[in-house]
């Protein structure tokens, strides 16, 4: 893997990192802590065995139980409400195929 695609990728998650808190800041002072309590994750549909799917994995990507590779967005919250964890995901998976060309999705589930 070339360097330059390892750190693009460190890169690219770092700033998404900031763009989920900064959305899930957002839903908070929006909604506040009102819904049920859940989990959200950011799904990317890339293989663990490709150049991009290796430099998400050493970023803090997860390989995920149904393909692919995760990581959790319930990270960027202070709470348990599902609707601010999936305003997290949901702004990340914007924001790595915006600026990645990846496939990624918000996911979420009620606990």
């Amino acid at each position: 893997m070339s360097k330059d695609t390892l750190n693009t990728v460190e890169l690219v998650v770092n700033v998404m990192h900031d763009v989920a808190r900064k959305a899930a800041q957002d839903a908070f002072a929006k909604y506040g802590d009102r819904d049920c309590c859940g989990f959200a994750r950011i799904t990317v549909y890339e293989k663990g065995s490709t150049k991009m799917g290796r430099a998400l994995l050493r970023a803090g990507f997860r390989k995920a139980y149904g393909g692919g590779l995760e990581m959790s967005a319930s990270r960027y919250t202070n709470c348990q409400s599902l609707n601010i964890a999936e305003a997290a995901a949901e702004a990340a998976a914007k924001f790595l195929t915006e600026h990645l060309g990846v496939k990624a999705y918000a996911n979420s589930r009620m606990d």
